[in-house]
């Protein structure tokens, strides 16, 4: 199977125009016209990367591995200081990404399913319609099952972006019992030899307690129809946040077992940066990142073209 990968270079460099002015505009600047890079230009890259949400403790390793990388390195000058950091950047992004291919996950497991969780306002809802989209782009069919029943407005924007997307959708009234709608999309994904299964999930609940025993009932709902259900559990988290997006990466964390991550609205924030933090913190691999509102703006996530998108100039 070949899984279609959903990568516009352009889009992406365009989409981090303000992360990119709040990061390496800041390092380029710091560099540019220096002869050689020595302790005090480190220490003020440093500073650019601590102040641009990517964190103190990812700040000090990237300046603490320069810093060794230069002492073996003949060339010090401003080119090769940007290749540097560029490659510490991909290295904390490629780290804990298990590498595992989707395409063979996908042929292995019919249906496969996703459970997606967020708080609300995040872009969950649209972010699976866009899911569903690059899914049925590869010739797959694609179910969705709206288990977030306590928005009706959750509803009817999930029922619009599944037909824009062209797949089918599972509901039932405001107020019913998420797991009932969880349980019969699957029991029909299963009739139907159905290949991916998305399904929705309440952002927020009246306490935490609440939200861990919805996610926990939503869970044994599914091993009961599907063994292995979920393959896997994507958190949505706004990127527009910032430090906020990292408080929810913690707190859906001690309640399920998360297996990536997708970032939405970088192209409208100067706090891309925090992608870094997110991942050295929980160490849960990007899945997908969302650089604008059209339906083929949800981008298959690579680290090595999300950084090089990072540092391209315009």
């Amino acid at each position: 199977m070949k899984l279609f990968k959903n990568l516009n270079f352009d889009k992406l460099k365009n989409g981090l125009n303000k992360t990119r002015n709040k990061i390496v505009t800041g390092i380029k600047e710091t560099v540019s016209g220096k002869a050689v890079i020595d302790d005090d230009v480190l220490d003020e890259i440093e500073e650019i990367l601590i102040t641009s949400d990517i964190g103190y403790d990812v700040a000090m390793n990237i300046i603490d591995e320069t810093r060794k990388r230069l002492k073996s390195e003949k060339d010090r000058s401003s080119v090769n200081i940007i290749e540097i950091i560029k490659k510490e950047l991909t290295g904390i992004l490629e780290k804990y990404d298990p590498g595992n291919d989707e395409a063979e996950q996908l042929e292995k497991y019919k249906p496969f399913v996703i459970l997606v969780v967020g708080v609300n306002g995040a872009g969950k809802t649209t972010t699976i319609g866009k899911l569903a989209y690059n899914f049925k782009k590869s010739n797959l069919d694609v179910m969705i099952g709206s288990a977030d029943t306590f928005r009706a407005a959750a509803n009817e924007q999930l029922e619009i972006w599944a037909e824009r997307a062209g797949v089918k959708i599972i509901q039932k009234e405001p107020g019913s019992d998420p797991s009932s709608v969880v349980f019969d999309t699957l029991m029909q994904a299963k009739n139907q030899n159905t290949d991916v299964v998305l399904i929705d999930t309440a952002g927020r609940l009246h306490t935490k307690t609440d939200l861990m025993e919805e996610l926990g009932k939503i869970k044994r709902v599914m091993g009961k129809v599907i063994d292995y259900a979920p393959n896997e559990i994507y958190l949505v988290v706004d990127g527009n946040t910032g430090q906020n997006a990292l408080i929810q990466a913690k707190e859906f964390s001690k309640y399920t077992d998360l297996t990536g991550l997708i970032i939405t609205k970088l192209d409208g924030t100067a706090k891309g940066g925090v992608v870094f933090q997110i991942i050295n913190e929980h160490k849960i691999p990007i899945k997908y990142i969302g650089v604008g509102e059209g339906i083929d703006d949800l981008q298959t996530f690579d680290a090595r073209e999300f950084v090089n998108a990072l540092f391209e100039e315009n």
